[in-house]
């Protein structure tokens, strides 16, 4: 949804030099019939087989993007109690709503059980019976599903890999049947499904098959010892395209579980971010300033690590390209904001068209983990949010001034 035409970038039937223009910059902009249209290839895809999508409301917890994957049909994967809140706000079934994290209060756990959601993804032995005393306190009995470390590597970058052995998350696959004997015997428990979650930004099926196959697996166990999961939870993680990546997608993801799942009564569930909203969003940043320091050419933007920082955490790459294009000079450059920071960039030694003072460039693939990752640092206010549906547009959150900054502080 974001094309070139004539040398100008346009987001579906805007120009984004129009929006800019209007709104100011750093600007995150969004295209609702991308969001649109990934949902649906993904739900499409498993329209085989009994399944749930809970949106990974992390990726993006804007309410009008959330709102608008609700009314396709989503679910919501949270792991705090502020997107708890977020979620109900964004109008989800709480029977459709998963809550994740290895760290969930007891207060975050009673706010749960009052909306009376689909489960908790229980990470922990204490955790399980911490949430057995919250809900015997409520005389509610809590639904769970526990989540298995199932020591797969998932391919992907250190930071964003969940499913090993050396990760934070989850209950190694040693202490399964324990942890599910455990929830068995607590009488405010409820068994409910399996779940787990190997990494973020995965480019193949093969890992999401052993995934699965390990998951299955220890289904058919649990059987046998009594113990009936009914939903069976394989999380998201599924990649896209940055820079030459060919990540696969929902379809063949499907092909590749067809044969496992022959037979099986079980739900699916899924909980995509990424996959859902990446591709919907560019940052749009202007040029402040050129500058050469020995070998080096600098293109100083407005735009900063506060406002996206996945390229100073991972060094991850996002394609930059002029909002109006002049068909210049292209040089390798570094493309930097101006935090006091050496990791203030997003892109090194990259070869670009040379912009001038004033010009505007667009960050791409930014609608999954940019503003949702976007701080005050430095007492830098954060950047508007727009959204696009065919020629229309409209703020879907305020740019935030200086008064934001300190409107907490005493």
């Amino acid at each position: 949804m974001f094309k070139t035409i004539k040398n100008s970038l346009y987001v579906e039937g805007v120009k984004v030099e129009e929006i800019a223009e209007k709104f100011g910059t750093p600007l995150y902009l969004y295209s609702q019939t991308q969001m649109i249209e990934n949902f649906k290839k993904f739900d499409l895809a498993f329209s085989f087989f009994p399944h749930l999508i809970c949106y990974a409301l992390k990726a993006n917890s804007n309410l009008t993007i959330a709102k608008t994957l609700r009314q396709e049909g989503a679910g919501s994967d949270i792991v705090s109690g502020g997107e708890l809140y977020r979620a109900l706000l964004a109008g989800f079934n709480p029977k459709k709503i998963v809550f994740s994290g290895v760290g969930k209060t007891k207060d975050e756990m009673r706010a749960a059980l009052k909306k009376n959601i689909l489960a908790f993804n229980v990470e922990s032995l204490e955790e399980l019976k911490v949430l057995n005393s919250v809900a015997k306190a409520m005389g509610k009995k809590a639904p769970i599903a526990i989540r298995v470390n199932p020591d797969v590597d998932a391919g992907t970058h250190r930071h964003i890999t969940t499913g090993k052995a050396e990760n934070k998350f989850g209950i190694h696959k040693k202490f399964i049947f324990e942890a599910y004997k455990t929830a068995q015997s607590l009488k405010n428990i409820s068994i409910q499904g399996i779940q787990a979650h190997i990494g973020s930004q995965i480019t193949s099926t093969a890992p999401f098959v052993t995934l699965l196959k390990t998951l299955l697996n220890y289904v058919d166990e649990l059987a046998k010892a009594g113990i009936k999961i009914s939903h069976l939870d394989v999380g998201g993680g599924l990649g896209i395209c940055y820079d030459n990546e060919n990540p696969p997608s929902p379809q063949e993801l499907s092909k590749a579980f067809i044969p496992h799942l022959k037979g099986r009564n079980l739900t699916l569930l899924f909980e995509p971010g990424r996959f859902l909203v990446g591709n919907t969003g560019i940052l749009v940043t202007k040029v402040l300033y050129r500058k050469k320091s020995g070998t080096k050419t600098f293109i100083i933007v407005d735009a900063a690590m506060n406002d996206l920082a996945r390229p100073a955490l991972y060094d991850a790459y996002h394609e930059i390209v002029p909002v109006a294009s002049k068909n210049g000079t292209k040089k390798k450059v570094d493309v930097v904001g101006p935090i006091c920071e050496s990791g203030d960039y997003f892109a090194r030694n990259r070869t670009l068209e040379i912009p001038e003072q004033n010009d505007l460039l667009a960050i791409k693939n930014t609608g999954a983990y940019g503003f949702a990752m976007s701080s005050q640092y430095n007492s830098r206010p954060r950047s508007a949010e727009v959204l696009v549906k065919g020629k229309k547009y409209s703020v879907i959150r305020r740019r935030e001034n200086f008064l934001d900054l300190v409107c907490h502080e005493q």
